[in-house]
């Protein structure tokens, strides 16, 4: 069915009448909502909105993980003309107001009793709010605010509520009308608002689709979070197609609610498909013997038979052979801590490394890399069945242009770029120029079969101290795909050499101590041991025997914790803030270099 706005969407996705349009964690087990349940929810809080003054082009913010509530709002708002602001639930009090007194947003959804204290004593600095919503089971209103629970009975019963005036309301929406501000949490700068529309998003719905076939029949698994573009839009994707959503429970659970929902699909961004890939090399591999050498010698075999893989058939001869041997003693066993349904998986936010990539379609597990961004809704490009090459993100999906500039820089062009930077119009016109074209601030290129590989940030190419120009990603991957080593940040602009920061898999790591007999070493010992430091040396060492001279890391300290998204070192898709790092890690970084330079690297 034909759709121009997101509202429209949310009237196909109710049509589908599923008796588990979605499924979420009730008191330890995974319970259905049915498509009718969802309707009625979203029309008593369409309802209950418009009652509280909430306008068509108003905002209504949302601050919460990802569950049933989600979609309630998010379509409810929707369904009203209004726009939803999606604030990420890891924020800061502080940073999270920002959000709320930037957007205008008269009204405010909080999950969860500690966000709702830290945003309600800020109430002063969101002028514009004049209702804030608690989101907790079995919450009742107080002074001062009402809760999910409340508002969706407040709008049982209401005229705008019926199922006639309710969907008169979202034929009146047009595909030009706003839809959502998502505001970016980028390496660099402060966040700004990204407008989009009904026309961006479900546009970009359509076109996706037309490569990615998802079948109604399908369970999907929801872990990223919903308040970045990725998630959000895929989301759309299932409710439209039909598919049942499942909510994880939080992304520490997700290994576990893996195993009990056993999705057909799911999206992720890849540090998620490293932390697979270390357990599994750890398990297989640890102690040695019979087990291990059969892993490594399948892996050998799926890395043979990759080709036929990727074309998604069988290899010839005694390849075949061998690959249905290892499938059925190794890979089946992987493929069934997936779930055992898994038909393919998604990857985006950031870069896949290619051995990791490389490892789980040599096991016959499908992972799709794509690109995009906040700004185009967000899908750009993905590789999917029948038109895969690994090391790139795919070629465009139908009604994308790209173009790539004369600095390398990636120009994107289509119904899916966004409208603009909400009261931001200088930003808005150096984002995107005069014909059209956005400006992606990704450095890559593009083959001659439209396959895009993607190099490194424009902002964050490293210009070293005789003028070289270094893209920092390719040899942080490199890195990170030992299965010793978790995180990697190049560090050298305006230096006479590279060095980094590593973070190892602290797992891996604490499993190889135990078989050194090194003992139950903290990670902050760990961290600083010797022999730990000889281990790395030999895997960074590795990764140098394949980069120019300048590209070499020729200095490099260890890191007792992991960067994390909390600490404001990392975006939502694990990206790192380099400048936050310089800053936490400033003195280290000095230290290192003074020290290298005194050795005379």
């Amino acid at each position: 069915m034909p759709i121009r706005t997101l509202a429209e969407l949310f009237l196909v996705a109710a049509a589908h009448d599923k008796p588990d349009c979605i499924l979420h964690k009730v008191e330890g087990r995974y319970r259905p909502i049915s498509s009718r349940e969802l309707t009625a929810q979203v029309r008593q809080l369409t309802a209950a909105l418009g009652g509280l003054g909430v306008a068509r082009g108003e905002r209504v913010a949302l601050m919460a993980d990802n569950g049933p509530h989600w979609p309630a709002v998010d379509f409810a708002t929707l369904c009203l003309g209004a726009v939803l602001v999606p604030v990420y639930p890891t924020l800061l009090p502080e940073d999270a107001a920002y959000i709320v007194r930037d957007s205008g947003a008269k009204v405010l959804f909080v999950q969860g009793r500690e966000r709702f204290a830290g945003l309600h004593a800020l109430l002063r600095e969101m002028p514009s709010v004049t209702t804030v919503a608690l989101i907790e089971a079995g919450a009742t209103p107080d002074e001062g605010f009402t809760t999910l629970e409340a508002l969706a009975e407040q709008g049982r019963g209401a005229p705008a509520a019926e199922p006639a005036a309710f969907e008169r309301g979202v034929r009146a929406i047009a595909p030009e009308d706003l839809a959502t501000f998502i505001y970016t949490s980028g390496t660099t700068g402060k966040p700004k608002g990204v407008m989009l529309s009904h026309r961006n998003i479900t546009s970009n719905v359509l076109d996706a689709l037309q490569v990615m076939d998802i079948l109604p029949s399908w369970t999907a698994l929801s872990f990223l979070p919903l308040s970045h573009s990725f998630e959000r839009t895929v989301d759309y994707i299932l409710f439209y197609r039909g598919v049942t959503v499942a909510y994880a429970e939080s992304i520490q659970a997700v290994a576990r609610n893996i195993a009990e929902v056993g999705p057909h699909f799911f999206v992720a961004v890849p540090r998620v498909y490293e932390k697979v890939l270390s357990r599994v090399w750890e398990q297989a591999t640890h102690g040695g013997g019979l087990r291990s050498r059969l892993f490594e010698w399948s892996v050998g075999v799926g890395r043979e038979a990759l080709r036929w893989r990727l074309r998604e058939e069988s290899p010839p001869g005694m390849l075949g052979v061998r690959l249905a041997i290892a499938d059925r003693l190794v890979f089946s066993k992987l493929r069934a801590r997936l779930g055992g349904r898994l038909e393919f998986a998604m990857s985006g936010g950031a870069p896949l490394g290619r051995e990791v990539a490389e490892f789980f379609w040599s096991a016959g597990i499908r992972i799709f890399e794509g690109y995009g961004l906040t700004e185009t809704s967000p899908v750009l490009t993905v590789n999917g069945p029948g038109r895969v090459r690994l090391g790139t993100v795919g070629r465009a999906i139908p009604e994308v242009e790209l173009r790539i500039a004369r600095d390398g820089e990636i120009l994107a062009r289509g119904p899916n770029v966004m409208q603009g930077y909400f009261g931001d119009p200088a930003a808005t016109a150096e984002a995107i120029d005069a014909e059209g074209w956005f400006h992606t601030g990704d450095i890559g290129n593009l083959d001659a079969d439209g396959f895009l590989t993607i190099t490194d940030r424009k902002k964050e190419l490293i210009v070293n101290a005789y003028g070289k120009n270094v893209a920092p990603a390719p040899i942080e991957n490199e890195l990170k795909a030992s299965r010793f080593i978790a995180q990697a940040v190049v560090l050298g602009d305006k230096r006479k050499f590279l060095t980094a920061l590593i973070v190892p898999d602290f797992e891996t790591l604490r499993s190889w101590a135990d078989s050194e007999g090194l003992g139950d070493a903290s990670e902050e010992e760990l961290a600083a041991h010797p022999r730990v430091r000889e281990l790395l040396a030999i895997e960074i060492e590795s990764v140098n025997l394949h980069l120019a001279r300048f590209e070499r890391i020729q200095a490099w300290e260890v890191l007792s914790r992991e960067l994390t998204l909390e600490a404001g070192e990392l975006t939502p898709t694990q990206k790192v803030k380099r400048r936050v790092i310089l800053d936490h890690y400033g003195e280290i970084i000095d230290r290192m270099y003074r020290r290298a330079e005194e050795q005379g690297s």
